[in-house]
């Protein structure tokens, strides 16, 4: 049997849909899990995926064509089925009972007994049809691919009344929590899934109709698929469309009246923006329902005039109409350009969006008591031409604590780790076009005064772009500091093929505790960035350690 396929809800807020691109045409067999079209809704592009098998035997949506929610999309059914029917508006289950009927009338006696116990079990069906005003919520479908969902929070109880558009409940896709709104109006019946459980797809959410209603009897019963005869059937359908006639003319004077007024909370949001009154705005959803395109399509002159009332009711409703109107809000005009990207900012774009997809990064943090150190430097730079600073004895302290933990001076090599003999400290300065690193050979053998004299005459060449290929190549390991930013705590990109790189902030002033008593002291935060692949945790805590001691004890730096 031929199975229709309607418009999806694919998001919470979605009355429409635009297929964006057909993945099937007319003839292609068509497998459960296939994608049949990608759709557009008012959140993003989706993949729609069949649910049934067979061949497509008709689109009913074009490319780049619109339509609301559950219009007919597309129908799948067996090569060479006569679709005419469900073309026409009739149920796939008509179609099966119309193609039916000519064998349900031979053998007259048959026939009648047939008949009359048909009428009796229409009768029955009937009977155990959900009633009035009754509405069975079912877990919605709220991504292209939800199989099911878990109910986060519920915002309402058994017993609360449920307006239209108020929010029932908080429901958890495979993507995301969002929020699930009710379209019926009425009491909170049944709840059929509690908070933190899961169901498929359809499952039974809620129960919501008139206060009384005795949800056992709305649970086990089920829609009347037959019916006694043709004229019962046409009687149902006119009074069906009489019905939903009246109802929506009743929503839209809801709306006109200036009562309670039918907004999803996308188009509420968007109309507060906006500074747009919902009481000018006409609705074009299910009964006059105001949605997200009738604020986008708003426009001042097109705001509906009040229906003709009493004198005394116009008079009184004449302030309520009125537009609140913002005062003394900026206003300027947007503006943005495009600045072509030089090829220095797209190699670093390449080279550490490399790094940081590919390695494993984690990041640990110590704070250094910088007391010595400060002291140290102030003797270093009395003596004469002599300049020390700070960034100096870091680059020292960690080419030294390399050679004492040859594991975090490595690379990673897929089958093979390579550890590196030598250290060659990367120093990263920036330039007005990015970053570069230039690189200290051999850095480890290096004094204080020939690693401040290399890095000032690196730094300067490489902001004037004079520096060699070679002098910014080979690195082992790489130093970053911002500290004379006032930035204090950072984590850096890994600059590859190096393991680690270590992000240096500011010396600040803050109270310490020293011999038990509370003193002024000056400490330095340096975190490590490390690649998990060569460089475990406690190895990284370890080098961290060994570079506390050297930077707190700068005299050993120089033994």
């Amino acid at each position: 049997m031929a199975e229709v396929i309607n418009m999806p809800r694919l998001s919470d807020t979605m009355e429409e849909g635009t297929v964006a691109k057909w993945l099937k045409k007319v003839g292609d067999k068509v497998e459960e899990g296939d994608i049949l079209a990608e759709i557009e809704t008012d959140k993003a592009t989706m993949e729609f995926e069949s649910f049934h098998e067979g061949t497509l035997l008709h689109i009913g949506i074009q490319e780049g064509d619109g339509a609301p929610v559950d219009t007919l999309l597309a129908i799948i059914g067996d090569d060479g089925e006569d679709i005419s029917g469900l073309l026409n508006g009739a149920s796939p289950a008509a179609v099966e009972e119309s193609s039916s009927s000519g064998e349900a009338s031979k053998g007259a006696a048959t026939d009648e007994i047939s008949e009359d116990d048909g009428q009796a079990s229409s009768t029955t069906e009937v009977s155990a049809e959900i009633p009035e005003g009754v509405e069975i919520i079912k877990m919605p479908r709220l991504s292209d691919t939800m199989e099911e969902g878990t109910v986060a929070t519920w915002l309402k109880k058994v017993g609360d009344t449920v307006e239209e558009g108020d929010i029932l409940a908080e429901i958890e896709t495979d993507k995301a929590t969002m929020e699930f709104e009710s379209f019926y109006s009425g009491t909170l019946l049944h709840i059929g899934i509690e908070e933190g459980g899961s169901a498929p797809v359809d499952e039974v959410l809620a129960v919501i109709g008139p206060e009384g209603t005795n949800v056992d009897a709305v649970l086990n019963a089920k829609p009347s698929i037959a019916v006694a005869n043709d004229e019962s059937k046409s009687d149902k359908k006119e009074e069906t469309v009489s019905e939903s006639k009246v109802e929506t003319t009743t929503e839209t004077k809801t709306v006109a009246d200036g009562q309670r007024i039918f907004v999803s909370p996308l188009a509420k949001k968007m109309a507060q923006e906006k500074g747009i009154n919902l009481n000018d705005v006409n609705g074009s959803g299910d009964h006059g329902r105001i949605v997200k395109r009738d604020i986008e399509n708003y426009k001042p002159s097109e705001a509906p005039k009040p229906a003709t009332q009493p004198t005394t009711s116009t008079s009184e409703e004449v302030p309520v109409k009125q537009a609140i109107t913002p005062i003394n809000l900026p206003v300027g005009e947007e503006s943005s350009e495009e600045v072509k990207n030089s090829q220095m900012r797209k190699v670093i774009a390449k080279r550490l969006g490399e790094s940081k997809f590919s390695a494993p990064h984690y990041y640990l943090t110590i704070e250094v008591d910088m007391d010595n150190a400060i002291a140290s430097r102030k003797q270093i730079n009395d003596l004469p031409d002599t300049k020390v600073s700070f960034n100096d004895m870091v680059v020292k302290a960690c080419a030294m604590a390399l050679k004492k933990h040859p594991q975090v001076n490595t690379t990673w090599g897929g089958d093979t780790i390579i550890y590196k003999h030598h250290v060659h400290i990367g120093v990263a300065v920036a330039v007005d076009e990015g970053l570069v690193v230039p690189v200290l050979k051999f850095t480890d053998q290096m004094s204080l005064t020939q690693i401040g004299a290399s890095v000032k005459d690196l730094a300067g060449r490489a902001r004037n772009k004079k520096l060699t290929p070679a002098e910014m190549e080979g690195s082992t390991f790489t130093v970053s500091n911002l500290g004379m930013f006032g930035i204090v705590e950072f984590t850096s990109i890994i600059n590859q093929p190096n393991s680690a790189i270590l992000s240096v902030g500011a010396i600040v002033q803050k109270p310490v505790v020293k011999n038990g008593e509370i003193v002024v002291g000056n400490t330095m935060k340096v975190t490590l960035a490390c690649d998990h692949r060569t460089v475990d945790g406690a190895t990284g805590a370890q080098y961290l350690l060994t570079l506390r001691s050297y930077l707190e004890n700068p005299v050993t730096m120089l033994a």
